[in-house]
């Protein structure tokens, strides 16, 4: 075959072929098995055990998903609490006193059972454990200046020591002049000379609600 026509076939042949090529249509490759492919891997799509969202499936502390309201934790502890345990009954109120000096019941009496224990009613330092004036007495120091004071009580601490609410400090012994029933906590409130009813401590804060003046002109 002469050299000028085996050229012509050889690059007629290379014009061909990519044109049949390009005719050929494509074929999808065969997937790959899902156990195969790599979590999180990028382009790779969500293997069987990516979650389908990069947040879902974490949870807060209360268990609930990222991002859901969820409850939000428990409600602090009250700051102050009955003396004796569960709510015992008044038997004798505060006197609110003219004066500093006039004659009157500066404590409330709780109905109580002798031998029963007695409670810190808040968290403080005990002042005083012992007696006076020939009753046992015990004193405890609170922030903001307050001092509870609790009789006739057998203590179990001393003086200097750390409490908190609701922490024994003593039993309640039989014996208070003026109790109805078998045994009386006489419970007392003081702010430096001023005697407070220790009632108050329980009781929930007042909101008062004023109107707003807006100003006109």
């Amino acid at each position: 075959m002469p050299v000028r026509l085996l050229v012509a076939v050889v690059a007629a042949a290379c014009l061909l072929l990519p044109a049949a090529a390009a005719a050929r249509p494509l074929v999808p490759a065969d997937p790959v098995p899902a156990d195969l492919v790599p979590t999180g891997s990028a382009g790779a799509g969500r293997g069987p055990a990516g979650p389908a969202d990069p947040g879902a499936g974490v949870s807060g502390s209360d268990g609930s998903g990222a991002g859901g309201s969820g409850s939000a934790g428990p409600a602090p502890a009250p700051a102050w609490g009955w003396p004796l345990a569960g709510t015992p009954p008044v038997t004798r109120s505060f006197d609110r006193l003219p004066h500093p000096y006039a004659a009157g019941h500066r404590g409330v009496d709780l109905a109580g059972s002798p031998e029963a224990p007695v409670l810190a009613a808040g968290d403080g330092v005990v002042a005083f454990a012992g007696w006076v004036a020939g009753r046992p007495l015990l004193s405890i120091d609170h922030a903001g200046g307050l001092r509870t004071t609790y009789q006739p009580v057998e203590p179990s601490v001393a003086a200097g020591l750390p409490v908190a609410r609701g922490f024994p400090i003593g039993v309640l012994l039989a014996g208070h002049p003026g109790c109805s029933v078998e045994a009386c906590l006489h419970w007392g409130l003081r702010r430096g000379e001023a005697y407070l009813d220790p009632v108050s401590l329980l009781e929930a804060p007042r909101v008062r609600l004023f109107p707003v003046r807006r100003a006109t002109g």
